[in-house]
């Protein structure tokens, strides 16, 4: 399954759900919030919804810094 990630294209061998594959990609969901086909998912859907091959998402991080 290939997933569009942050504009670039993720190759993931089985289906994931977003907390899965945040966790993969990121190594920690602390500070990120997900945009999935130009839409915010609560953090509280992210264990129940299941990516589908070709989807676009978007992992926003906040950093901190001045």
């Amino acid at each position: 399954m290939t997933l569009d990630v942050n504009g670039a294209p993720r190759e993931f061998v089985e289906a994931i759900t977003l907390d899965a594959m945040i966790d993969e990609v990121l190594g920690t969901s602390r500070g990120t919030a997900a945009v999935v086909d130009g839409t915010v998912v609560p953090r509280s859907e992210w264990a129940a919804l299941a990516l589908h091959d070709g989807q676009h998402i978007e992992l926003i991080t906040a950093v901190q810094g001045g």
